[in-house]
């Protein structure tokens, strides 16, 4: 196959350990995949991070390095059969006299249990070393027991600097990259499209190939790619987020940490990522609530009454302007003060409920709607509230053996200062 064909971003993956750009936590000089690869002494490994980072090359690497047998399998297409007949040659000392093959599985969180069952008792007595390829957390998506028997490494986003670096290779590389041709690149579009790639190589050298084949050259058949032009090719930038992978998870997270530590800038960011990685404003404004109630609590009722009328509005008018909702709804929790102490109490209210003997309604707090329920005792001593001055009366609510409970315990923090010294007297008194 002519090699030009092939995409620029395929074309520039690191033939050696030496050409590999980034990662210097795991593969740096001396680091322990580092001496794996270059002693060829590659055990069973897992390679988990964002798209662009390197995985794939990094088993293109060690597949150039390696002696031993080298497949490559992706779990999208693969199924048992290939993992048997993989297995079958690795046996067969006429096709594989070491007896030994490395098996690359790119996307290896698609493999169901059982194609990663059948893999476990051969990577197990080292007949298969393996290299999983993962863009999602290994530790939710893989066999746990294959996980035990690897070694995790965590791939990072790459750095501007990096994607800086490998655009440069690609722009001079003549052999695999655009070399060859006239081009001249403007100092800030590189930087602009390092930047702008979010730590995705890949990303970035199909944007490079595409300014690159779709730029008019000059009457000396000389190629600008000039800024603008990149920005073209690029037209939006790229975030590491998936809706239904762990970044979605990851980011809610930060989101809702962020309002219950008070920083709205924070908050406006994390929901300004989920409003452009295309989040459902529905699911957004439900974390709002939520923490409206569980975080600010009593300190500042108001807040839960702004989330739900927020809600309400986003299923009125819809988005885009529904974002704003959401800012104000987001903001408002955020700079509320805070206080969790609804929530903790009906915690402790629970544990008594499932682990203690709680006793019976009181009966003079039973209900005696039926005719015959009061002769029984039911309804007979309660006191209504509002025939006492200050519509207080005291009186026992709790079953017996409980009397004296406490479960909510007010802060000081904002509207709940109140609640607490009025409580605080009528306990007391």
């Amino acid at each position: 196959m002519d090699r030009k064909k092939e995409p620029l971003a395929y074309r520039m993956c690191p033939r050696t350990i030496e050409e590999f750009v980034g990662q210097e936590h795991i593969i740096g000089k001396g680091k322990l995949l580092y001496r794996m690869i270059k002693a060829d002494r590659i055990s069973s490994i897992i390679l988990y991070g964002p798209p662009g980072t390197g995985k794939t090359s990094l088993a293109r690497v060690i597949a150039a390095t390696t002696k031993s047998s080298f497949e490559k399998l992706n779990a999208v297409t693969a199924g048992v059969a290939d993992i048997k007949r993989i297995i079958s040659d690795t046996q067969n000392p006429m096709f594989n006299p070491a007896g030994r093959t490395v098996l690359f599985i790119d996307e290896i969180h698609r493999f169901n249990k059982a194609q990663q069952d059948a893999l476990l008792p051969y990577v197990e007595n080292g007949t298969i070393v393996l290299i999983g390829a993962t863009t999602e957390n290994p530790y939710f998506e893989v066999n746990k027991a294959l996980i035990s028997r690897s070694t995790v490494f965590m791939l990072k986003p790459l750095e501007s600097g990096h994607i800086e670096k490998i655009i440069r290779m690609a722009l001079s590389d003549r052999e695999r990259g655009l070399g060859s041709y006239e081009i001249s690149m403007d100092e800030d579009a590189i930087k602009y499209l390092a930047d702008i790639c979010s730590g995705d190589a890949r990303r970035a050298l199909n944007a490079l190939e595409l300014a690159a084949v779709t730029t008019d050259p000059d009457a000396d058949g000389h190629i600008h790619i000039t800024l603008e032009i990149i920005e073209e090719c690029v037209q939006k930038k790229s975030i590491a987020f998936d809706k239904s992978g762990e970044a979605h998870y990851d980011n809610i997270s930060a989101f809702i940490k962020s309002m219950r530590g008070s920083d709205p800038d924070a908050a406006l960011f994390y929901l300004a990522r989920a409003l452009y990685a295309g989040e459902d404003p529905e699911f957004l404004i439900r974390r709002i609530i939520i923490c409206a109630s569980e975080d600010v609590g009593m300190a500042n009722p108001a807040a839960l009454q702004l989330a739900v009328a927020a809600a309400q509005g986003i299923h009125m008018i819809g988005m885009p302007e529904a974002r704003l909702l959401l800012a104000h709804a987001a903001v408002m929790v955020a700079v509320s003060p805070k206080s969790n102490s609804c929530y903790k109490a009906l915690g402790k209210a629970m544990h008594d409920v499932e682990t203690k003997k709680t006793g019976e309604v009181p009966m003079h707090l039973r209900n005696a709607a039926v005719d015959g329920m009061k002769e029984q005792g039911y309804g007979i001593g309660y006191k209504y509230a509002h025939d006492y001055p200050g519509n207080y009366v005291k009186q026992q609510y709790f079953p017996e053996g409980m009397e004296g409970t406490i479960y909510y315990e007010p802060t000081s923090n904002g509207y709940e200062a109140r609640i607490k010294e009025w409580l605080d007297r009528i306990r007391n008194s």
